[in-house]
């Protein structure tokens, strides 16, 4: 039989994927992944360098499909940034949900240690970049290095927000996931109400006139 040649790495994951589901484990072997699924193993390489690079694409992919869907919906595009998150997070969930079993399988002895799991290093990348780009309205402190740990800052709680949502959608035995979906919103709706910078703008504007005229009294 002839080998396939149009392979690419959409092709790669989805064949990775279905490997480990079916034998509970990695190939032993680029070679016999290549032969088992009928392609050069050249073709292998062009897109990947090793099984653990395939695995941290299978989440950076649930990423890249689902800001894909997103971005194509003109409603998503008119949301502010509050409810653009709201919506990344229920089309990811749903994407995590398509593929269950595969999530689980990767994550399920390290569901406890997310936080350091290397496998999910590019969806990290990914998702901090999309959230710095939501433009979410910060206080304005003037000074440049206070911006760059507030906004690390911004980076680091979201990509914990993250994890923590799919931990309690791992342990989720509701029907249709539905307490992760409550737990989605209340979480996000919760964050957004403490980034809120109207009332802590308007203690920080009395705090500067306080001082002021404190100063202009002595």
């Amino acid at each position: 039989m002839a080998k396939k040649k149009n392979i690419n790495n959409q092709d790669i994951i989805s064949f990775y994927m279905d490997y480990v589901l079916e034998h509970n484990n990695q190939p032993k072997s680029v070679y016999a992944f290549a032969k088992h699924y009928n392609f050069e193993e050249s073709k292998f390489y062009e897109h990947f360098g090793s099984f653990d690079a395939v695995e941290k694409n299978v989440f950076k992919a649930f990423f890249d499909n689902t800001h894909q869907a997103l971005e194509a919906s003109e409603d998503y595009n008119s949301f502010n940034p509050r409810n653009k998150l709201l919506s990344f997070y229920f089309t990811f969930f749903e994407n995590l949900t398509a593929n269950r079993s595969y999530v689980l399988y990767a994550l399920h002895n390290h569901k406890n240690s997310l936080k350091s799991f290397k496998t999910l290093s590019e969806l990290k990348s990914s998702f901090t970049n999309y959230v710095q780009n939501l433009n979410i309205e910060l206080i304005d402190v003037k000074q440049e290095q206070l911006e760059r740990i507030q906004n690390r800052g911004l980076k680091e709680t979201a990509w914990l927000q993250l994890l923590l949502t799919i931990k309690f959608w791992m342990d989720d035995t509701s029907s249709s996931f539905q307490k992760t979906d409550i737990f989605i919103e209340k979480s996000v709706n919760t964050s957004f109400d403490v980034l809120n910078v109207a009332p802590l703008k308007s203690l920080i504007d009395f705090g500067k006139f306080i001082f002021k005229e404190k100063i202009q009294m002595n």
